[in-house]
């Protein structure tokens, strides 16, 4: 990853306005190759998920006043670092070269014989009004449009900025950090002749779950904002175009924006519950109460699969437990032909179906996804003296080997997967849990429950949880939930990823 040359090179990157999902594919690439990753305070901290686990990562973050470095200290900071002969990635919110500080930058690498790059970003401007339903430029309204600062260098003797040529001679304008000075943005442009009925708008965290938009007028906006409490970070259009989000709003409109849910199920799984969380808007925070990972000890499952040919079943109760017994299989040197005579059970469909992406369709599925279930599937076929194979977590529930044992089956039930506590994002869980940032917690399993109960302290629980939804796939992990005090309020009926997500949606649009 090292810069062979004595001096390394800068990447000035743009991040995009919120909305991780708008990096640009070489964006994300510099991040991935970089040795050491400097980002800002709009820059979105998901971002850093490309970096190498290795890369340094160094946060200097500005707002409001609140410089965790000064610009002068940023400048120094690639500066030094690229002379270490390390590839660095400047992460900047929206786009370096449009009110990003990226044209300073670049000058002093240019004067320190630094190598340097520029990734273009998605800007504010045109994210946060594509998200808001407001196209910039439309045929029927205008066809220019312009890009202000509304947070001028407060050393200048002279305002720049030509508010006569800005209030009569432009369609579109687009003002940047200048919510604390949008009473003197609007004075200037009705005293200099834009008519005070000028449609206007403002978003507050443009392409975020948090996004938020006020319209009003010209003369009316300053009184509109104030009252709807709409701060920094944000960005002004005014324009006739504004009229066009009544009609074109799409973001704002999804059903779960504003919702601020915490996913605890394992890192490597979670992926699919996030998607489905942030595609209807929700602003997911990250909190694996579990991590999945390798038995201690193989040996139990070596010698089930050294000894496949003496079994007639195996019953797969998760997409783990599939992973990690084809992958096990795969360093004995077999493959899924060895289980050419086994027949297999999957409790539940996404477990089939990581079973069928490793070359096998599941003979039973049952109706209900849960260990009782796949008992009931079992109970009208001959399994008497029938030797089954149940490769899963350690300390996984009893009731499915018992009820197949008590059947007459022989049952070896091996460990394929540990699940371990995660113990650290307790803190920052708890800050949140007392800041009241927190709307919702899902739970995918007994283990994230049990986990996540141990991250708070215990006698603060009730407290901390007074004001927060439970959501539960399923009807065990909600026995667990309220065995440990929880109150659950969301049940999915399916018990899977898509029946939680569906639960939580039917369960807010009652409440609306």
């Amino acid at each position: 990853m090292h810069n062979n040359k004595e001096t390394g090179t800068v990447f000035l990157v743009g991040a995009g306005p919120g909305d991780p999902d708008l990096i640009t594919v070489k964006g994300a690439q510099c991040i991935k190759q970089a040795d050491v990753v400097v980002y800002d305070y709009l820059a979105s901290p998901t971002l850093l998920s490309y970096a190498a686990a290795d890369a340094e990562i160094i946060y200097v973050g500005k707002k409001g006043g609140d410089h965790t470095l000064p610009q002068k200290g940023i400048n120094s900071l690639i500066v030094e670092k690229a002379k270490a002969g390390k590839t660095v990635a400047r992460l900047k919110g929206g786009d370096p070269f449009i009110f990003g500080r990226g044209g300073e930058e670049a000058e002093v690498l240019v004067a320190a014989g630094v190598p340097f790059e520029v990734v273009p970003g998605v800007t504010a401007a045109i994210g946060a009004s594509a998200y808001a339903g407001i196209p910039l430029t439309h045929r029927d309204f205008t066809s220019n449009v312009a890009f202000i600062t509304g947070h001028e260098d407060p050393t200048k003797p002279t305002s720049s900025i030509d508010w006569q040529a800005l209030a009569t001679g432009i369609g579109t304008l687009v003002f940047f950090m200048g919510v604390k000075n949008l009473p003197s943005i609007a004075d200037n442009l009705i005293t200099h002749g834009r008519a005070a009925d000028t449609p206007v708008a403002v978003i507050r965290w443009g392409t975020t779950p948090r996004q938020r938009t006020v319209t009003a007028t010209l003369g009316t906006i300053v009184d509109t904002v104030r009252q709807a409490g709409i701060k920094a970070p944000a960005i002004i259009i005014v324009g006739n175009v504004v009229t066009l989000r009544e009609t074109m709003q799409w973001f704002e409109r999804r059903p779960l924006l504003g919702e601020r849910i915490v996913v605890t199920r394992a890192r490597q799984q979670a992926s699919d519950l996030l998607r489905q969380l942030t595609e209807a808007g929700a602003e997911c925070i990250q909190c694996p109460t579990i991590k999945v990972a390798p038995p201690s000890d193989w040996t139990p499952l070596d010698q089930a699969i050294e000894t496949l040919s003496q079994y007639a079943w195996i019953v797969f109760t998760s997409v783990n437990g599939v992973d990690y017994f084809f992958r096990r299989l795969s360093a004995k040197g077999l493959d899924v032909r060895a289980l050419g005579h086994i027949k297999t059970a999957s409790i539940g469909p996404a477990t089939a179906d990581r079973l069928k992406s490793w070359g096998l369709n599941s003979d039973i599925v049952p109706q209900s996804y849960r260990a009782e279930s796949v008992v009931e599937a079992f109970a009208t076929m001959p399994i008497q003296g029938v030797k089954v194979l149940l490769p899963r977590a350690m300390e996984a529930r009893s009731v499915l080997p018992e009820e197949l044992t008590r059947m007459g089956a022989l049952v070896n039930e091996v460990t394929a997967y540990e699940t371990l506590k995660v113990t650290d994002g307790g803190h920052s869980l708890v800050e949140r849990l007392e800041a009241g940032t927190i709307d919702m917690v899902t739970f995918t399993s007994s283990s994230t429950v049990k986990n996540f109960h141990r991250l708070l302290p215990a006698d603060r629980i009730d407290q901390l949880m007074e004001s927060v939804t439970v959501a539960s796939i399923g009807p065990i992990t909600s026995q667990t939930a309220r065995d440990l005090g929880f109150k659950v309020a969301i049940e999915a009926q399916s018990y899977t990823i898509a029946g939680l997500v569906q639960a939580i949606l039917d369960h807010l649009n009652q409440g609306r």
